[in-house]
């Protein structure tokens, strides 16, 4: 039914407007003949399935996480003093680290050298893999291109990758960001980068597709998380996503693709953030304030700005990634030690309702939309480096500290168009119901209210979901 889409040597090939036959012939002869022999004999069976019929796949595209527009302006209460409740904190101030000393970046002589997040990484590229191009449009020349890819020294350019992956300690999102930046500085075409991309990451063993929409590249991950407002397709009983796309107003509409997988390529997309990743140090100091009804406070402390752009980079997945994600050391211990200071005499409510009003209160309230154009959930670290947040921003921040410092119970609290969260502790007050245990609110976003008061309107709701801190 689609001819663009049969067997190699029964292909019809589309040529672009002012192609010859005959220089598609030399084409063809010059890239098919460079990979009669491949590197890897799962290549040689892989290359012979692309050729077969492909099927028809609509996209659908993951809603937005919040059903309704989060408001536009915040509400406040008044203040109140914090009962005394709880035992008496005992916590000890910390050896603030000494600011880590920039280093000198080795000069790094390869084909191409990237600036991955402050760090230079380099790569030699085989001639084949720079020269391979993505032509025709069509399902043939996908074949050659991972012909051609198949047949390169590739190889050094896995282990590089691997290598690097070790010493930075990136996750699933860091290797695929290196992938995607190594992509931009061999091609100027975006056809090409997702070929190439597809490429490694199958050979890195992610479990990737490719496909066709209007005769451009799309490529599919097979992702652990959802990743939302982002087109996804049902192939063999899987979501896979087009990550290029997430927040994209376009519709990718209908794709072309195959449906089996590349030869012991399982794993699927983690976002998971168990441990921040060591990029080199580019240090921006920031000065947070803010008041209460026992004081003025003031606190400094500095913020790998290398950090802030890779996770600037991630796009909406679910939020238990946000919630249990590594919280940079660096970081936590600068703005810990401030939190030991203030916190070491006083009750536990007190604690509790002074980390409360710093988060309520040291950032200005300003929609995802607004600031960034977009859905952008922040990590703990963005929140504190960012002058502006929203509700779930807020609510990741507060229960990380609250779970850092004192280990107490804590979970997300989310409704339709807002997040809070809520304390297993034995204070009274409004409160949400999770198992068989009560949760007691504490809502990060709710100017100057203590923990136990909830914004009037969500007092008689019950909350759409809850995530739980590991």
């Amino acid at each position: 039914m689609f001819k663009q889409f049969g067997l190699f040597s029964l292909l019809v090939f589309i040529l672009p407007l002012g192609v010859s036959a005959q220089s598609f012939t030399d084409f063809k002869r010059t890239q098919v003949g460079s990979f009669e022999k491949f590197q890897d004999q799962k290549d040689q069976e892989f290359n012979k399935y692309l050729k077969e019929q492909w099927k028809e796949y609509e996209a659908y595209t993951t809603p937005k996480f919040f059903e309704k527009p989060k408001p536009k302006n915040i509400e406040s209460t008044q203040e109140t003093p914090s009962k005394d409740i709880g035992p008496r904190i005992d916590i000890s101030p910390i050896t603030i680290p000494e600011i880590p000393q920039k280093k000198e970046q080795e000069q790094v002589k390869k084909d191409i050298t990237l600036n991955f997040f402050g760090t230079p990484i380099g790569f030699n590229v085989d001639t084949k893999i720079k020269n391979v191009r993505f032509y025709p449009k069509n399902q043939n020349g996908i074949i050659i291109f991972f012909g051609v890819m198949a047949s390169s020294d590739y190889e050094h350019i896995v282990y590089d990758i691997k290598k690097t992956a070790d010493q930075m300690v990136l996750n699933d999102w860091g290797v695929y960001q290196l992938v995607a930046m190594l992509s931009k500085s061999i091609y100027t075409q975006p056809d090409e980068e997702q070929l190439f991309r597809w490429f490694i990451l199958s050979k890195l063993g992610y479990d990737v597709k490719i496909g066709l929409v209007k005769n451009h590249i799309v490529l599919l991950h097979n992702s652990k998380q959802t990743i939302f407002a982002t087109p996804r397709y049902k192939i063999d009983g899987q979501y896979y996503y087009a990550v290029a796309y997430q927040s994209s107003t376009s519709s990718l509409g209908r794709l072309y693709t195959y449906e089996k997988k590349y030869p012991e390529a399982n794993k699927k997309l983690d976002f998971s953030l168990e441990t921040a990743p060591n990029f080199a140090q580019e240090l921006v100091l920031k000065k947070l304030k803010f008041s209460s009804v026992d004081g003025n406070y003031e606190v400094d402390f500095n913020i790998n700005k290398n950090l802030i752009d890779f996770m600037k980079t991630y796009p909406q997945v679910d939020y238990d990634v946000y919630f249990n994600a590594a919280f940079d050391s660096y970081v936590y211990d600068q703005l810990a030690n401030f939190l030991r200071v203030q916190l070491n005499g006083k009750k536990a409510s007190n604690g509790i309702n002074f980390i409360l009003h710093f988060v309520q209160k040291s950032f200005l309230y300003e929609r995802d939309d607004d600031q960034f154009g977009k859905d952008k959930v922040m990590f703990a670290e963005e929140t504190l480096f960012y002058d502006h947040s929203d509700c779930e921003d807020r609510a990741i921040l507060f229960a990380k500290l609250i779970k850092k410092l004192f280990n107490y119970g804590v979970v997300g609290v989310k409704y339709k168009d807002h997040m809070s969260t809520a304390l297993y502790v034995p204070i009274k007050g409004d409160n949400v119901k999770l198992g068989s245990r009560k949760y007691v609110i504490a809502d990060p976003t709710y100017i100057n209210a203590n923990v136990g008061i909830n914004m009037p309107k969500y007092k008689n709701i019950q909350p759409e979901s809850f995530f739980k801190l590991k």
